[in-house]
């Protein structure tokens, strides 16, 4: 999932767009936080018939209608309440391109290769961003994802405690963001080949931090992911660190777990011999949906909650 040559002046219109920073306009932040350990709380839309299902769906959102794709487990259960799941797009790609895969692989691919290994535990959610991106001016985007969280809970039986975030590259990013304005929302987020591209209102408190970045990344520098990384390692209070990367040319990865951290928030950083792609494999190269070693990291870092 390489980026095409148009991503030069697509990253300076968001790097423009995100001095605007992620101030709340009427969000959600304060409704329902928690700390590390906190028991789930019971969402409106727990005990009732859903009022949404699988599909696209509009919403409107500082006064603009925004739309994402839902995907609700095959045998939803009233009474359950699921791990709740955003996929971020990058730039230039759709909502429909997380929620299929299909720029990797159809089906294998599908919300970064975490639909796959969930197994029907867990509702899943594609935004759509604006012109394709994720600019966060003024802080609407944030916003926006905390209107699909009040419209989503309200509609279906969500864990309060078990809500998580991932993207690549401008998706990353917006997932940074989130990390930044909402650490008490999201439980923890997983960001591959970001870049501070749409904002960190606020970035001073502590949320479970998994970085995903490949060494030889000529779009978004794997410098600017460490950066992201590292204000998270001291918002968690972990022990500051260089945590080793492949050598390049290996082709192969390091994961790195960081010590010392606070309860419930580790830092994870996950090196790759490789350029800016979402799905590397160890020893070939190019994306590979069924043979990268990314989603099952992701996945075993969001589901130790």
């Amino acid at each position: 999932m390489s980026l095409p040559k148009l991503w030069p002046a697509l990253v300076a219109g968001g790097l423009a767009l995100a001095m605007g920073g992620t101030a709340t306009q009427g969000g959600f932040s304060g409704s329902t936080s928690r700390t590390a350990g906190d028991a789930a709380v019971a969402t409106a839309g727990c005990g009732k018939a859903p009022t949404l299902t699988s599909g696209t769906h509009t919403i409107q959102s500082n006064g603009k209608s925004r739309g994402y794709i839902l995907k609700v487990p095959d045998d939803y259960d009233k009474n359950r309440a699921y791990r709740l799941v955003f996929g971020l797009h990058w730039v230039g790609g759709t909502a429909t391109d997380v929620a299929t895969g299909r720029t990797v692989e159809t089906g294998t691919w599908a919300y970064y290769g975490l639909q796959r290994l969930a197994n029907n535990s867990t509702i899943f959610v594609a935004p759509q961003g604006l012109n394709n991106g994720w600019g966060n001016s003024g802080g609407e985007d944030v916003t926006f994802v905390d209107n699909m969280i009040s419209q989503i809970e309200g509609a279906l039986c969500v864990d309060t405690s078990r809500r998580f975030a991932l993207g690549f590259s401008y998706g990353g990013a917006m997932t940074y963001a989130l990390a930044c304005a909402r650490p008490t929302v999201f439980r923890a987020v997983a960001v591959q080949s970001g870049g501070q591209l749409s904002g960190c209102g606020g970035g001073t408190q502590p949320v479970a931090y998994l970085g995903v970045h490949g060494i030889r990344d000529g779009v978004l520098g794997i410098s600017g992911g460490r950066a992201m990384r590292d204000k998270f390692v001291r918002n968690n209070g972990c022990a500051g660190q260089n945590p080793p990367e492949p050598a390049q040319g290996s082709r192969t990865h390091r994961i790195t777990t960081y010590a010392g951290c606070s309860a419930g928030h580790p830092v994870v950083w996950a090196a790759f011999d490789e350029g800016h792609i979402a799905a590397p494999q160890d020893g070939a190269g190019g994306d590979s949906g069924s043979k990268t070693w990314v989603p099952g990291e992701i996945w075993k870092f969001f589901t130790q909650f």
